[in-house]
């Protein structure tokens, strides 16, 4: 009952000091509402940029290794010269790691490069045109939405046959089914026998709606393949770790290429923890930078609070020399301007929550990626106002728990 009493004091003392010194209230709590909205702000938005990357690297899948020319770690040691002359991924190698690797499950060989398509007199420019070989949807299955995958035999003869984006395919057909139609890629005819659903844009701009799917044997009547970025992809057994998939390639490509014992790898094997890591770091960092941005305003509107509950002591003084006059405990009047404190302290905090909602309805559409306020977030946010408050009420509070009540009662007559 006493704590009860005590915040309903504190609410009423609170809110007749707002209603009474308007301006000075909004200004002094204006620090901990641009504070609280600076911090959560770039918190809402490096969360929710985190959260679409990291969505758009699980669908690279997290048991899927990449064996290619470049390694994905980047950093002052990164010896890009030394990459580059490194030999790119061949078929060869493809169909070793397939009869060798015990650890696999499946592997398949990917080339990508940019095209412009043609149907009739329509034309889709800067398409990717991907070039797979048939196991492909056993490695990274992709979501047809009409039609089918690739047969053997489609992707064992080159057939000029095409699985096209769903972006593509309302450009190229939008009141027509695409199945069965016949577009131009590479200035050759080509079948769509698949259209994949429609995905929308991706963080990393790795939609497939803007993409082509053609059979390796096909794509590479039109390429050198060993002028082309190539990709080995290897899914990873299930109950086995990426270790030891990891483990038996680098056994295959160093058996493939001829290594002496000793010599370096000409060779990258990339996976998705790789990326993950350089993300936890670097988003640690704009962490960082967040915490800077709003602490500046928290330590104002700290001082805001505090000047706020001077203020408000010195005006009740001859209260609180009444209240300790009929028996009043120190403490009782410490826990009274302590819960004022940090009820002013978590009405800025709130306003500032509210602006970042508001700003996050507004921001919807105008973000490549959908920006939310989390609930753990406004906790954050709920708990740095708390602290504030605590902190920077502390010390008139317990100015005014010390004060003496024959003077206090005296004080101002």
């Amino acid at each position: 009952m006493l704590i009860v009493k005590l915040i309903a004091e504190s609410f009423k003392y609170a809110f007749q000091s707002i209603i009474v010194n308007r301006l000075r209230t909004f200004l002094s709590l204006s620090g901990i509402t641009i504070g609280i909205f600076s911090v959560i702000a770039v918190f809402s938005v490096f969360d929710s940029l985190e959260r679409s990357i990291r969505s758009s690297l699980s669908e690279l899948g997290n048991d899927v290794l990449f064996v290619q020319k470049w390694p994905w770690s980047m950093g002052e040691d990164y010896a890009w010269w030394k990459y580059m002359n490194r030999p790119n991924s061949s078929l060869d190698e493809l169909e070793a790691i397939q009869e060798r690797v015990e650890a696999a499950q499946a592997a398949t060989f990917t080339i990508g490069m940019r095209r412009t398509i043609k149907y009739l007199n329509n034309s889709y420019e800067n398409v990717t045109i991907q070039g797979v070989s048939h196991d492909y949807d056993q490695v990274m299955p992709p979501d047809i939405e009409q039609g089918r995958y690739f047969t053997r035999l489609e992707s064992q003869a080159g057939r000029n046959v095409a699985i096209i984006g769903g972006k593509i395919a309302e450009t190229l057909f939008p009141q027509t089914n695409p199945l069965g139609k016949t577009i131009k890629i590479f200035g050759s005819k080509a079948t769509i026998i698949g259209v994949l659903k429609t995905q929308g844009q991706g963080t990393f701009g790795n939609s497939t709606d803007e993409q082509v799917y053609v059979p390796l044997n096909f794509a590479r009547n039109f390429v050198n393949l060993r002028r082309m970025g190539t990709t080995i992809m290897v899914k990873t057994r299930a109950n086995v770790s990426n270790q030891q998939l990891r483990d038996e390639l680098t056994g295959v490509m160093r058996s493939m290429r001829k290594l002496k014992p000793g010599e370096e790898d000409n060779f990258a094997i990339n996976e998705v923890s790789i990326i993950n890591q350089g993300l936890q770091a670097f988003f640690g960092a704009l962490a960082m930078i967040g915490w800077i941005i709003g602490g500046f305003s928290l330590l104002v509107g700290g001082f805001g609070i505090a000047n706020i509950m001077f203020v408000s002591v010195r005006e009740r003084t001859n209260i609180i020399g009444i209240q300790k006059a009929i028996g009043a405990k120190r403490f009782f009047i410490l826990l009274e301007f302590l819960f004022e404190a940090v009820f002013l302290s978590l009405l800025g905090g709130l306003l500032g929550l509210l602006l970042i909602y508001i700003g996050t309805l507004f921001l919807q559409d105008a973000l490549p990626f959908p920006l939310i306020l989390t609930f753990d977030n406004i906790i954050v946010g709920l708990a740095i106002s708390t602290i504030i408050g605590l902190v920077s009420g502390f010390m008139p509070a317990l100015t005014a728990s010390r004060l003496d009540p024959v003077e206090a009662i005296r004080y101002g007559v």
